[in-house]
């Protein structure tokens, strides 16, 4: 981080909606609906399919908030995700900023998303997770290109640009793996 003061933003997480997702890529629709909005695009004609996992033991945590200290993304292909068994959280960015200035920052947005509801990044999307809401693991179905790891830019948005980002939720709507009810 350089010298300058810390700036916390606090990213309130919001449910996962078609149209509050638009600017960051679509939402898979039934084969049943007569337009599909999801744009797959794979420049190293290498898709791929496996399940990821992030645990919160991978987060920072500051007084029960996880904070989102880094983006990543991917020019060469979009990536879709579905939990496939925990609520979770993300955040994005759209694809437009490159995280120069710090008002970037102000550009993050953060959004809940339930078991079995998926999503598909846009092209060059900057993203955070998805993670589960406590305590363990959220597993995930994902397709992305084969060769992302050499297509992995990653925006350090703490150590860079002296932004501290914690993610909040409404803990009513979800729940946290583990916790009872």
């Amino acid at each position: 981080m350089s010298t300058q003061t810390e700036r916390t933003l606090t990213l309130t997480a919001v449910p996962l909606t078609a149209e509050n997702w638009a600017p960051f890529g679509q939402i898979p629709v039934k084969d049943t609906e007569p337009v599909d909005p999801v744009h797959l695009e794979f420049t190293r004609a290498d898709p791929h399919f496996n399940f990821i996992g992030h645990h919160w033991t991978e987060l920072d945590v500051e007084d029960g908030a996880p904070i989102c200290d880094l983006l990543n993304r991917h020019d060469t292909h979009t990536q879709t995700l579905m939990s496939i068994d925990v609520d979770g959280v993300l955040v994005v960015a759209p694809k437009e900023v490159d995280f120069s200035d710090p008002a970037h920052v102000d550009t993050m947005r953060a959004f809940l998303i339930h078991p079995l509801q998926a999503l598909s990044l846009e092209l060059g999307t900057w993203h955070w997770g998805p993670f589960p809401l406590g305590p363990g693991e959220i597993t995930m179905a994902n397709v992305q290109g084969k060769g992302y790891a050499t297509d992995n830019l990653i925006a350090y948005v703490r150590r860079d640009l002296g932004v501290r980002c914690p993610v909040v939720w409404d803990p009513t709507s979800y729940s946290v793996p583990g916790a009872p009810g």
